[in-house]
């Protein structure tokens, strides 16, 4: 369908595969901030691999713990640490020492981090002093594409448009150029991420406020102040260059969103459906002469363009000499693995010496062709940041990601909105629409995370096609796709399921509706639309991402569903083969609350599952993390964690069993489901799951097992709370059930506070069991983890927060061990979660958290899964944890044949990191509600250290309701 073929490129110079390499640094990316995720885990994993394939030993910075990167299968020297360039040096004298000094420095799979680091390092003379080598990119490249002055001159030197403007270094200046230049502008500050401290301003009174911000946000406050190109189009090209000079485009990525909207919070779909082959061509020869004009490295690049719809000219938007946010999708969207293979060419291999690692036979030195659709939709959590602007614009502000594959754009979009996991069934028939006129117009024209959801909307409530594009300024063959399917659903409505004619019904799933939407159109339940397509033989066909569009056979296993479209594609691709498979249910796109650490232990759980002779089978939909490298599990589906494709997947594979535990709160919403449908559930079972989740039932398990609870109460309307708070009495902490990340929880001081907190509940998540627990002030805060066969339970680790109770676990500092608990305290922690553990039968892993208070330790949740602080306690404790739950889940062993020898040295410190920054008018206040959006570790000698008693010093300072 959509075929690119093979153009080469030769330029004369040439570096041989260089032998004196023997040790590589490799630069992590730090903590997750908004703007810079764990797509770095996976190019900074694949990387290590890919190095270490070469017998090249690998050392590895990063302080992120959550990261299978900082693990010990992904290097042979992890260090922990800040990064910070006193810590480089320790890195490079300690191996000079070892007399195994490194030899190169790849800083280019750790994004704007590791660069930025890699440039301080390489200017205060270190990388010169200890004779190492900077590898996969040159600083020269990298200054000449973050200083936006540097690059706007560089591209006019190369004959490449970019917008009118100048670079200001002070406030006057840049008042002089918007005079110049005149209204609306755009702001883009220098060497900063993710768009931050970037804006478009419209009027002039807007400017000084807008120039101030933007110089201030700039580590080296200079801004480039340039038209405005807003609702042009946009485009991307990733490209792979080895020392030859040969060069490839590995896809071509379209914004469904035009200019305006940060790439990051930009709808985009791969390859480009609106790109006319002469632009397409023209974009391929400007993209290799920014990449050759910057600097002859080999390596990848990500290059955007943007498209003035008038006139179709092309103007240079960015480079980024490293791997990115993109490449990861371009990654995921081809199959064709780019930092594997740059990390490859980083040492010297090029492109015709390697071979392409989907096919195993054909060279690397080709092409990607795709003949299906990729669609990505970020992710955002506006609901955790009370009073945020909720608007896109060159900042951005998703926090993850869902990428959705599909043989056309419809099915992909759809199948990428039910991966987001927002309550909604698809694009819509779901019963969820706006339909209010004027607010679906303000919507469209000013785009915030729902803008998608509101053009669906407006076609459904009879908005012109004109007005729609007027206001979005989006392309109309967007805009047609989604009018087309409001015209099917119109089509479907007229019938009942009975009368459904087939072709109608085959139509509808070939465009990505679930059952459950098709259900809404007609008015039926889910089921029986399944049992209606499955009596009419319309079944999900399993089609292999492959690279080359199925011209050659892939050696790699990773799938996507769609529907058999009679003889064109009737071959189901994935084979079933006969040994014994377990299925691991991912976490999904990442959000605020459950983040890169279930994926750390999806990936550890896969791997133990192979160990224990296990087909493994991976299900998940995020294009940025390890979990969905196809060289992880046995079998990878790139499909939504969404009910219906994980049913088809079990239904096709059949398999043993399902993990749930793994996924965060995603994987454990299908348990209920699984139970149902009688699919087994491997290790904890649904009931013990449950009973944590029914605050009465585990209530009443720990009055029976005579462990101290807060008072609390179960209610379902505001009335009923109000009755209950004169018993339990104030404070309350109000919280829903099933909910992760603190979603809706709330300290609440009086009556009228906890009825309209309540209403707010029931109006966002209806019929939900509100839970009010007596709130206990001034307690301390402490949790533990453990792994259980259903006998015998081993503690993990018990950590103390440094805050007092009341801020939610994943936004406090913490402590392993703790610091400043009683013996008697941490021995009632032990007892307790042993206890839990063994009379829930737990066969896995569990996290309890607790209060502590006069010496008493009340229990305050417990959680039978993986937890947040389950990867901090095995990179802390260098023991495999995860995977040694998997294998108890799995029956394979018991507690009792491990030898556990944790590594216990002074004390490993969790640090939680905000991403307040991108949300300047909300308060930094913290409470039940979990707002952090990752987390560093951090190790001390002694309770003494500065650190420690800095952040003892503040415990206080941030707690809120």
């Amino acid at each position: 369908m959509f075929k690119y073929f093979l153009h080469f490129y030769k330029l004369p110079f040439t570096v041989p595969k260089n032998t004196s390499i023997k040790s590589v640094l490799i630069i992590g990316s730090g903590p997750i901030v908004i703007g810079q995720a764990c797509e770095f885990d996976y190019s900074g994993s694949q990387a290590a691999r890919s190095l270490r394939e070469e017998g090249i030993e690998v050392v590895l910075i990063n302080s992120n713990p959550a990261t299978i990167m900082t693990d010990p299968i992904s290097a042979d020297h992890v260090y922990l640490l800040p990064l910070e360039k006193k810590y480089i040096v320790e890195i490079l004298e300690k191996h000079k020492e070892m007399g195994r000094p490194i030899d190169a420095v790849l800083p280019t799979m750790g994004g704007q981090t590791a660069l930025n680091l890699a440039i301080d390092c390489d200017k205060a003379g270190i990388w010169k002093k200890y004779n190492v080598e900077i590898i996969g990119v040159d600083i020269k490249a990298i200054e000449t594409t973050e200083d936006r002055e540097k690059f706007r001159l560089k591209m006019l030197e190369l004959g490449v448009n970019v917008c009118k403007g100048r670079t200001a270094r002070s406030f006057l200046e840049g008042k002089e150029i918007a005079q110049e230049i005149g209204f609306p502008l755009v702001i883009r500050p220098s060497f900063t991420l993710g768009g931050t401290g970037g804006g478009f301003v419209e009027k002039e009174e807007d400017f000084d406020k807008a120039l101030n911000y933007g110089l201030h946000a700039s580590p080296v406050h200079e801004v480039l102040v340039e038209q405005s190109v807003m609702g042009w189009k946009e485009y991307e090209l990733e490209l792979l260059r080895d020392s030859k000079g040969n060069f490839i485009i590995i896809c071509s990525i379209e914004n469904f969103d035009p200019m305006g909207v940060h790439t990051g919070d930009s709808i985009t779909v791969a390859p480009a459906m609106t790109l006319p082959d002469t632009l397409y061509q023209q974009m391929r020869d400007l993209s290799i002469k920014m990449m050759n004009g910057i600097g002859k490295f080999a390596g990848g690049c990500n290059v955007q363009f943007s498209v003035n719809p008038a006139d179709d000219k092309i103007i240079a938007i960015e480079i980024n000499p490293r791997v990115s946010r993109s490449s990861a999708l371009a990654s995921k969207a081809t199959g064709y693995p780019i930092a594997k293979i740059a990390a490859k060419m980083a040492i010297g291999y090029d492109l015709d010496e390697l071979i392409n690692p989907i096919t195993g036979s054909t060279s690397a030195f080709f092409e990607p062709s795709i003949d299906y659709v990729i669609v990505k939709v970020p992710r955002w959590n506006f609901d955790k940041f009370k009073g945020a602007d909720r608007s896109l614009g060159l900042q951005m502000k998703s926090v993850g990601e869902a990428m959705g594959i599909g043989r056309n754009f419809q099915e992909a979009l759809q199948k990428a909105c039910q991966s987001l996991e927002i309550r909604r069934n698809g694009l819509g028939a779901d019963g969820r629409e706006l339909r209010d006129q004027e607010a679906i117009k303000y919507s469209l024209q000013h785009p915030s995370w729902d803008r998608l959801f509101h053009i669906y909307d407006a076609f459904k409530i009879g908005l012109s096609f004109k007005t729609i594009q007027n206001l979005t300024k989006i392309d109309a063959w967007f805009l047609k796709q989604i009018e087309e399917l409001i015209e099917l659903e119109h089509e479907i409505e007229k019938y009942d399921l009975e009368d459904l004619p087939k072709e109608l019904l085959l139509t509808a799933k070939q465009k990505g509706y679930a059952d459950r939407q098709i259900a809404h159109l007609i008015g039926t339940k889910e089921s029986k639309v399944y049992d209606r397509r499955k009596a009419l033989g319309i079944k999900r066909v399993y089609k292999c991402v492959d690279t080359c569009a199925a011209e050659f056979e892939a050696k790699t296993p990773y799938y996507y569903s769609t529907f058999n479209t009679s003889q064109e594609f009737p071959d189901n691709e994935s084979v079933v083969s006969d040994r014994k498979k377990v299925m691991v249910l991912g976490s999904g796109p990442n959000r605020i609350g459950q983040g890169i650490e279930f994926d750390y232990s999806c990936v550890h759980g896969v791997l133990a599952a192979k160990e224990a002779g296990y087909e493994t089978i991976m299900v998940n939909c995020n294009p940025e993390t390890v979990s969905t490298d196809p060289d992880i599990s046995d079998k990878l589906y790139f499909e939504p964690v969404f009910w219906e494709h994980v049913f088809d997947i079990i239904e096709h594979e059949k398999p043993e069993g399902v993990i749930v535990q793994l996924g965060g709160q995603t994987a454990l919403k299908m348990a209920e489901k699984l139970e149902k449908y009688g699919v087994k559930i491997i290790g904890t079972d649904f009931h013990s799951l449950d009973w944590a989740e029914d605050r009465g039932r585990f209530s009443s398990l720990l009055e029976e097992l005579g462990i101290p609870y807060p008072k609390f109460g179960t209610v379902r309307d505001s009335d009923t709370a109000v009755e209950l708070s004169r018993t339990l009495g104030f404070p309350l902490l109000v919280r829903p059930s099933y909910v992760l990340g603190g979603q809706s929880m709330k300290i609440v001081i009086n009556e009228k506070e906890l009825e309209q907190h309540v209403v707010k509940i029931l109006h966002d998540i209806p019929d939900n069991n509100i839970l009010l627990d007596h709130f206990l002030e001034g307690a301390l805060e402490a949790e533990a983890d453990a792994i259980c066969d259903g006998e015998d339970a081993y503690i993990i680790g018990v950590m103390e927060h440094i805050e007092p109770a009341g801020i939610h676990s994943g936004d406090s500092h913490a402590a392993l061990p703790p610091f400043d608990l009683t013996a008697d305290e941490i021995r009632q922690i032990e007892e307790h979660t042993r206890k839990i553990a063994l009379a829930m039968n737990v066969k896995g892993l569990i996290n309890v958290q607790f209060a502590v208070k006069d010496g008493v330790v009340f229990v305050i949740e417990a959680n039978p899964r993986a937890s947040r602080t389950v990867p901090f306690i095995c990179k802390a404790y260098q023991e495999p944890y995860v995977n040694y739950a998997t294998k108890l889940m799995l029956g394979d062993k018991k507690v009792k044949d491990f030898n556990f020898n944790p590594v216990k040295n002074g004390w490993a410190i969790k640090i939680p990191v905000f991403s307040f920054n991108k949300f300047p008018n909300v308060n930094k206040e913290l409470g039940p509600e979990m707002k952090s959006t990752g987390e560093a570790i951090y190790f001390i000698k002694d309770l003494e250290d500065e650190f420690f008693q800095k952040i003892y010093g503040e415990r206080n300072l941030y707690l809120s309701r």
